[in-house]
């Protein structure tokens, strides 16, 4: 079995226990195969819980969940130093916290302090902690996916931009269909039925799970995809606009504060050459840029006050630049 193989597998597995997510649990397999993290962002009760305790489940890897609140504190994500005696001899010995794991669910990043979500986000970039002035390497298979709720922003502490800069993906999650709603009710009901058989990651004993060597291959399948000259010109251009908007449109010029960083390019292009490789190809066309490059895009724009008191949102803002800037 070739490693897409895997990976569709898996893909089709997390789908048998979430319905009406299908474009989630893409998103998600793309931030494991791209190497990067996910801000998913959607009301309550849309399954993105569910979505990583999937992947865990179907994975052999290992997943902690961390509720973020305004009263934790970095050591808390990050481990730290603890007095230990034995033999009538005492020592600091490191005790690791919920970051060293393979998957790490940050449940309501926004509902904690400006130094939990640094911790975060530096273990995040550099893949690694100090504490007690000695760095600790995180898991190779690493991934972070941070949700936030669109509403109840009271008591919250919203992401700098600089620092939302560091997640590869922000994911927005609407309301499932009505046939989906429907399948959901039906599936819900014959958890219920079924209930008691799985342990607390939902693995059923015996399951078969994909190793993390099989995401490696993966990535390494990945990285033999090519970008040809023109695609690579349609997303720097892309980019571009954003910078200087005016000269696409007096609109996005108006709309736009502060363009798309560099981590944005980088970011396009390893996504693109994701999804191509999912959907079978060894070649990145633009309509593989333009199916993710919302998603890329979303975090990095910083829009204006006109923007916002004219209620363009970031995604209206991405549709006109796709209209504005012609395909290679």
């Amino acid at each position: 079995m070739s490693a897409r193989d895997d990976i569709l597998q898996l893909q089709a597995r997390m789908g048998e226990s979430i319905v009406g997510q299908a474009r989630m649990i893409e998103r998600l397999l793309l931030g494991l195969l791209a190497n990067g993290h996910l801000l998913v962002e959607g009301l309550p009760g849309l399954a993105k819980t569910r979505a990583i305790k999937s992947l865990a489940r179907h994975l052999d890897a290992r997943l902690s969940r961390v509720q973020f609140t305004p009263d934790l504190l970095p050591a808390d994500i990050t481990g730290s130093d603890i007095y230990v005696t034995d033999g009538g001899k005492g020592e600091f010995r490191f005790q690791p916290g919920p970051l060293f794991a393979n998957l790490v669910l940050a449940d309501e990043v926004n509902r904690s302090p400006a130094k939990v979500q640094a911790a975060l986000l530096e273990a995040m970039e550099e893949r690694q902690v100090t504490v007690g002035g000695k760095t600790h390497r995180l898991e190779p298979l690493f991934l972070v996916m941070a949700t936030q709720n669109p509403i109840e922003q009271e008591g919250t502490y919203p992401l700098p931009e600089a620092q939302m800069d560091r997640f590869l993906m922000h994911v927005s999650v609407g309301y499932p269909q009505a046939d989906a709603e429907a399948e959901i009710i039906r599936l819900a009901r014959a958890e219920e039925d079924d209930g008691g058989t799985a342990n607390p990651q939902g693995r059923q004993a015996g399951e078969q799970r994909l190793s993390p060597e099989a995401i490696f291959a993966a990535r390494q399948a990945i990285h033999g995809v090519t970008v040809s000259e023109p695609v690579e010109r349609y997303i720097v251009t892309l980019v571009q606009a954003t910078r200087d908007a005016g000269r696409f449109d007096d609109d996005l010029k108006r709309w736009i504060q502060v363009g798309v960083s560099p981590r944005g390019s980088i970011g396009l292009d390893k996504v693109a050459r994701a999804i191509a490789w999912l959907r079978g190809r060894d070649h990145v066309t633009p309509d593989d840029v333009q199916d993710v490059v919302h998603d890329v895009f979303r975090h990095r724009l910083i829009l204006s006050y006109e923007a916002h008191a004219a209620a363009v949102g970031a995604d209206a803002v991405i549709d006109r630049l796709l209209e504005r800037v012609a395909v290679a």
